[in-house]
């Protein structure tokens, strides 16, 4: 259950039940796009993962995304989970704490082609002792590489996390993923991930995952996917969370603020 914690810890910050910071959430893999600057996301998540050592669970986690500056971004992930290894007692509570920073360093408009690096700092405030905590930092550094056409969107990448402590092992996550807009509020995409195994004697991992982004307004959004390994012990995990969006306004350019001042200065029943 560790292993798969682990390596999901990677991209959910669920220090028991995988996947630290959701790529762009709902998926595992992640993108190189920060949240545009001084704008937020704010996600109230839970991510269920089952295999043969058990069931983890976050209940729920909280993940925070502010553009700081142009091309940056700070993210935080603060967990509450529940856990239940097979034939143990269930445990609940605060987990470990996932920090990190996006950095987009290339971009090209005409291409819709941009690239990134978004490391992540995973600080052991859970418990180890209960199932709640890996018991050590971990840090995992990652390239993400994304394209766009029309409707259609593709990224992924990969990186490396060092995993100090007794019987772990140091490993690699890579996943690709195909995503297209249906309409302005429906996003359907799947995605293929692998990961070295993260304990001396743990299998790896290979598996797809498919998910959905709704948009029931600009600003409020339902993300959700599921998925399996195909090589690997977990049977199941998934993914549910609520986001909520927003920012200051877009400045408008001299000609449209020109145009608005000249609008809202006509007598009325002229102009049109």
């Amino acid at each position: 259950m560790r292993r798969i914690a682990q390596l999901l810890l990677v991209l959910f910050c669920l220090p028991l039940a995988p996947f630290s910071a959701l790529a762009g959430p709902p998926f595992l893999t992640d993108d190189p796009e920060p949240v545009e600057y001084k704008h937020w996301e704010i996600y109230v998540a839970s991510i269920s993962q089952e295999e043969h050592g058990g069931v983890n669970i976050t209940a729920p986690h909280v993940e925070v995304n502010y553009g700081v500056a142009p091309d940056f971004q700070l993210h935080l992930i603060a967990p509450m989970e529940y856990v239940k290894p097979s034939e143990l007692p269930s445990h609940y509570g605060y987990g470990d704490t996932e920090l990190g920073v996006k950095w987009r360093f290339f971009e090209s408009e005409n291409a819709k082609f941009m690239a990134g690096t978004f490391p992540l700092l995973e600080i052991p405030t859970g418990a180890e002792s209960k199932g709640l905590g890996l018991g050590g930092p971990q840090v995992f550094i990652p390239i993400w590489l994304q394209k766009g056409w029309g409707p259609w969107l593709t990224y992924g990448g990969g990186g490396y996390l060092n995993n100090p402590g007794p019987g772990n092992k140091n490993l690699w996550f890579l996943g690709w993923l195909v995503q297209r807009d249906l309409n302005k509020y429906i996003t359907l995409g799947g995605e293929l991930f692998y990961g070295s195994p993260p304990d001396t004697g743990d299998e790896r991992h290979f598996g797809v995952n498919i998910g959905s982004i709704i948009n029931i307004t600009e600003n409020h959004h339902i993300l959700l996917s599921a998925g399996t390994d195909m090589i690997g012990p977990t049977s199941f995990y998934s993914y549910i969370a609520y986001q909520l969006t927003f920012g200051p306004e877009k400045e408008k350019g001299p000609a449209e603020a020109h145009l608005t001042d000249v609008v809202y200065r006509m007598p009325e029943g002229k102009g049109r």
